[in-house]
């Protein structure tokens, strides 16, 4: 499943960070909504399952950490099925001055880093929400798989673009919420 461009928006309530998932036209607007999702907060075991409505009648697709409490750990993104069709994870050594994380997908991986490395180190020491987030994810080749990025806002909505038809949307999905989720640790 391939969509160009899409927005994530991320709802707070008192104990479960909610979000929303739409494709977007090309400015960024949204313009259907495609999946929901809720992660809980303070979980052990990170796992988000993203439905298809807000009723929660029919998961189609999430993520799902491999180990508990381990700053290394992966995550498998599955469909609705439980197939795998996707994996991420945080490189910690490499995110000291820069947020990096790993992706694999049906005939690529990838490595995602923040682009500017001088607001990623000052986002680690203020608690300054409204920072922007750019993460721009490469093949080995050095091209463009995707990119998330949050403009200087109070609340996160990000933007996503897939300039690669091989980035299946639910991988770009789960990886946008997983930075979500993994950087507000």
């Amino acid at each position: 499943m391939y969509l160009p461009h899409f927005v994530v928006k991320q709802k707070l309530t008192m104990m479960i960070n909610r979000y929303e998932v739409s494709e977007s036209d090309e400015a960024g607007n949204p313009t259907r909504l495609m999946a929901l999702a809720e992660q809980k907060r303070m979980a052990f075991k990170e796992q988000v399952t993203f439905y298809s409505d807000a009723g929660k009648s029919r998961p189609v697709f999430g993520f799902k950490a491999r180990k508990k409490l381990d700053l290394n750990a992966g995550y498998d993104i599955t469909d609705e099925g439980g197939a795998q069709i996707g994996f991420f994870r945080k490189d910690f050594g490499a995110s000291l001055l820069r947020s990096t994380f790993h992706i694999e997908g049906p005939g690529y991986t990838g490595t995602g880093r923040e682009r500017n490395q001088v607001v990623g180190i000052l986002r680690r020491f203020t608690e300054l929400d409204f920072i922007p987030i750019h993460f721009d994810f490469l093949d080995a080749e050095g091209n463009a798989l995707f990119s998330v990025e949050r403009k200087m806002s109070i609340g996160d909505r990000y933007r996503v673009t897939v300039p690669d038809d091989r980035v299946d949307f639910r991988v770009a999905a789960a990886v946008a919420v997983g930075l979500d989720a993994l950087m507000s640790r």
